[in-house]
């Protein structure tokens, strides 16, 4: 899939990824992987479902879902580029990507954001209910500690 709007692609097409580009903010912008390594970054990106947003050839934005297709998609790694930020581009993505044909009949769709739950409600993200019955592993900083 692949959309163009004012000057900007939109596309799911993995041969147009900059996985340089993707790898160098998420290690060094990104408040949730800081100093993550190239080749995890690459591991994670041909084990997902992937989104880039394009302007003149230059990656400004990106997002991953890591999903089976069938019942369950987690949105991670979703960035815009700061000089790209207020042009509506993340909502652009939101939009372009949950109408994806792999992402149609899931029973649940997740993500975790620290500031943009404002984006997110807008595309029917809510607080988990139940919370008490989520769980999980979290090994904080373990970029940071693995580059020591």
């Amino acid at each position: 899939m692949e959309i163009s709007e004012n000057g900007f692609i939109f596309s799911d097409k993995k041969e147009l990824l900059d996985i340089e580009a993707i790898h160098h903010y998420l290690s060094t912008e990104s408040y949730w992987a800081k100093n993550i390594p190239f080749d995890t970054v690459k591991r994670s990106i041909e084990n997902s479902l992937c989104f880039g947003i394009y302007k003149d050839q230059e990656q400004v934005g990106f997002a991953r879902w890591v999903t089976d297709k069938a019942t369950f998609a987690w949105l991670c790694d979703v960035y815009v580029k700061e000089s790209y930020r207020g042009l509506g581009l993340s909502k652009k993505l939101m939009s372009f990507m949950i109408f994806h044909p792999d992402l149609q009949g899931l029973r649940r769709y997740q993500l975790a954001t620290l500031d943009a739950h404002g984006l997110y409600e807008q595309f029917g993200f809510s607080v988990i209910e139940h919370p008490e019955r989520q769980m999980g592993i979290v090994i904080p900083d373990i970029y940071t500690r693995a580059a020591e």
